[in-house]
């Protein structure tokens, strides 16, 4: 409950306009709420779990911060078969009211085809703004219970994890010389439109009549109605999370047949591991034996279970010197010396269609300014390069350099065609520090002084190894409180913007630690500390932030000290 002194409904204590709402008070209130599900989750108490969960979806907190995302994310212009938009205060406000389970009823999804990476089409399914929110909101009461019991090792569309942490667990399965050596590199065919209803309606933790509404609810291609018997839609906010679930105890219910069958000292030695990021899985064994009589039968009987099949087409088991792809990086082993070093590079394909990629924005683009080409690149060039920032890059990063020095040099010859190649160099590309041969052009600041805008140096980006985060993180557990903020500090320190706000800090608090009151420095470093825990609402702003020696955050944390904000000299 909120209350409000200037904006408020006398019975209800409610806000009664959208800008009166208390966010603070509404994040707080729903993490609150989220923790307690966790803790029943944890303890097994899955009758207390359907209890909280209803409560939540009940509460007025989490229905207008689910009517906030969908009205602050990516696809909030994006309409369904009503066409309807929730684009002003009031529309938002009211909407909150009408998220009820009483006569709701979801209209069909408007099908949406968008391009994949291999040129084929891939179907998503658009709800209403209502069916959104409702998504949305149902997701805040499930995904707490779905982080308590997810696989360690899966990491698609999780708090805090990503491919990188899932190319970590791969290269610690595989790295030493006595890993695995075999892997089944599988694939699952149509996996979203083949899972099965009643498998979905029955396990998933949530309430099962509005699951099966939105799985029943069918979808609008054209003007034609479809029915959906099977699988869940691509582009619903709940979809990541029913597929997460569907998954979900691949490798903790594999784990635990191999022991049971063979023992744990046994088991051991099979050397099985799985890694998976949301359909996309791999599993490490010890010999392609293992692989292909024990583990592959195992898995295909557990996906039948779900009504999904292994492709048998695209499904392979390979040797690691032979080396796979997986989620846009090849890994394999090389001979070095007397050794064999693994090595997990750009994989060729995802190569291959980043460059693709490049060569269409600037063959689309052939009469735009050099500085419009250069704003156009690089957000597609800086993305590429951190995300394969903790893979070995250098060379691959060099390559595409020089081949993006070509297609530019075309891109600026075609714009002079009566120009010697000496001339259009001399106009498109200079030095700059101790880079030569940069695609650049001077720009006007706001200021009205002169500037000078870049393009990308892919070859600059630094190779950082990526700080994995442990497979036993709950979010919603206020015992990783303290493991989670070192865990976006340490991934945090390469960004510019959080070196400018520790260096605040620092100068706010006089470069003193703010509970025991004794100067910082690079010797004893310094840890980030919420003052309002994120797991409990807290916010990322430096009103909410202080610096702390670590052994001084060690102690807040062990002994729930409160720690205050000094006040700036």
């Amino acid at each position: 409950m909120i209350e409000t002194k200037q904006h408020g409904s006398a019975s209800s204590h409610l806000p009664d306009e959208w800008s009166a709402i208390n966010w603070r008070q509404v994040h707080k209130n729903v993490r609150v709420m989220q923790h307690r599900i966790a803790k029943a989750t944890m303890d097994g108490d899955w009758r207390r779990v359907k209890s909280l969960q209803r409560w939540l979806t009940r509460s007025f907190c989490a229905k207008a911060l689910a009517v906030r995302r969908v009205t602050e994310n990516e696809g909030k212009r994006t309409p369904g078969v009503d066409r309807q938009l929730w684009d002003s205060p009031q529309l938002k406000h009211a909407a909150i009211a009408g998220l009820k389970k009483q006569r709701y009823r979801p209209l069909p999804l408007r099908r949406v085809n968008i391009p994949k990476p291999n040129g084929k089409m891939r179907p998503l399914g658009i709800p209403t703004m209502k069916d959104r929110a409702m998504q949305a909101l149902h997701l805040l009461a499930l995904d707490p219970v779905l982080e308590t019991v997810s696989d360690h090792n899966s990491y698609g569309f999780r708090k805090s994890r990503c491919t990188a942490d899932a190319m970590q667990q791969l290269f610690i399965r595989l790295s030493r010389q006595g890993s695995a050596t075999w892997v089944l590199d599988a694939d699952i065919e149509g996996f979203f439109d083949n899972i099965n209803h009643n498998w979905m309606i029955d396990k998933v933790m949530m309430d099962k009549s509005i699951l099966k509404k939105w799985l029943k609810s069918g979808v609008v291609e054209g003007k034609q109605l479809q029915a959906t018997k099977a699988g869940t839609p691509q582009g619903g906010i709940i979809s990541p999370a029913l597929a997460n679930w569907t998954l979900n105890g691949l490798e903790a219910e594999l784990i635990a047949h191999l022991d049971a069958k063979w023992g744990v000292a046994k088991a051991k030695k099979l050397k099985v591991g799985v890694v998976r990021y949301a359909d996309d899985f791999v599993i490490t064994g010890a010999s392609k034996e293992v692989l292909c009589d024990e583990i592959q039968p195992w898995v295909e009987a557990f996906l039948a279970e779900r009504g999904l099949k292994l492709a048998s087409a695209k499904t392979k088991i390979v040797h690691i010197d032979e080396g796979f792809d997986f989620l846009g990086w090849n890994f394999r082993k090389y001979v070095a010396k007397n050794s064999r070093k693994l090595l997990i590079k750009p994989s060729n394909k995802n190569v291959k269609t980043f460059y693709e990629k490049l060569r269409n924005v600037i063959s689309d683009n052939l009469t735009v300014t050099q500085e419009e080409l250069i704003r156009m690149l690089n957000p597609m060039l800086g993305g590429w390069a951190r995300y394969h920032t903790s893979a070995v890059a250098k060379q691959t990063f060099s390559r595409m350099d020089s081949l993006l020095y070509w297609r530019l040099m075309r891109w600026a010859k075609r714009r002079h065609p009566n120009k010697n190649a000496s001339w259009v160099s001399q106009k498109y590309w200079r030095s700059s520090g101790d880079r030569t041969w940069v695609f650049a052009c001077n720009v006007a600041k706001e200021d009205g002084t002169k500037g000078t805008r870049a393009l990308y140096s892919l070859a600059s980006t630094a190779i950082e190894r990526h700080i994995k985060i442990k497979g036993e993180f709950n979010p919603y557990d206020p015992v990783w409180e303290k493991y989670g903020e070192s865990l976006r500090q340490g991934r945090m320190k390469k960004n510019m913007r959080y070196r400018k706000e520790w260096t605040r800090l620092y100068a706010d608090q006089g470069g003193k630690c703010a509970l025991c009151g004794i100067e910082m420095d690079l010797d004893t470093g310094w840890h980030d500390h919420h003052i309002e825990y994120r797991m409990v609402g807290g916010s990322d702003s430096l009103g909410n932030r202080v610096l702390l020696h670590p052994v001084c955050h060690a102690q807040v944390h062990s002994r729930k000290l409160q720690v205050v904000k000094p006040v700036p000299e």
